[in-house]
């Protein structure tokens, strides 16, 4: 085995790990929402500051960055998700799938893809172009972490016992 980290190593593996993390994260918070005698549904709603985006569309995000990212590093069009969930149980479902989808992927499909062109297309603006390498470790990456990563803040901030350990992976 070589000492080189791959593209897919840098990509799969860890969008696998931060989705599941991010799993648990909910399971946490909806068991507390339910320990503490409210509809857990509140906690989807929830943001930190009027002008971000609640706990559903963080999970979302985070799901659709890890998803296209091994798709366009892999050169295939990516699963599409419809954006429709509104309860704990369809994200559980969404997550489930974004990462059984990460599965799919097998390491030859990023050979070169350091060098890829890669295009990301955004509402009413040009596309953001990068190749491989800078879209995963200048893009993707930290976009994934903080999507993941607002999301356990407004848990927390909602009073879901959490700590650094469930962030990272652990219970």
């Amino acid at each position: 085995m070589s000492d080189t980290l791959t593209m897919y190593q840098a990509t799969v593996p860890v969008s696998q790990r931060a989705l599941r993390n991010l799993r648990q994260l909910l399971v946490k918070g909806e068991a507390h929402a339910l320990a503490q005698g409210y509809e857990p549904s509140v906690l989807l709603q929830t943001r930190l500051y009027p002008d971000m985006f609640p706990l559903l569309r963080q999970v979302q995000i985070a799901t659709d960055s890890a998803k296209n990212a091994a798709a366009r590093l892999a050169g295939v069009e990516a699963l599409r998700f419809e954006d429709n969930e509104t309860t704990f149980a369809e994200l559980y479902d969404r997550l489930d799938r974004a990462i059984d989808y990460l599965g799919t992927f097998a390491p030859a499909q990023f050979e070169g893809s350091e060098t890829r062109a890669v295009s990301v297309p955004r509402r009413g603006k040009d596309p953001l172009e990068f190749d491989g390498r800078a879209y995963l470790l200048g893009f993707v990456t930290p976009n994934l972490y903080f999507h993941v990563a607002t999301a356990y803040a407004i848990l927390r901030h909602a009073g879901v016992p959490l700590g650094k350990a469930e962030f990272l992976g652990g219970s």
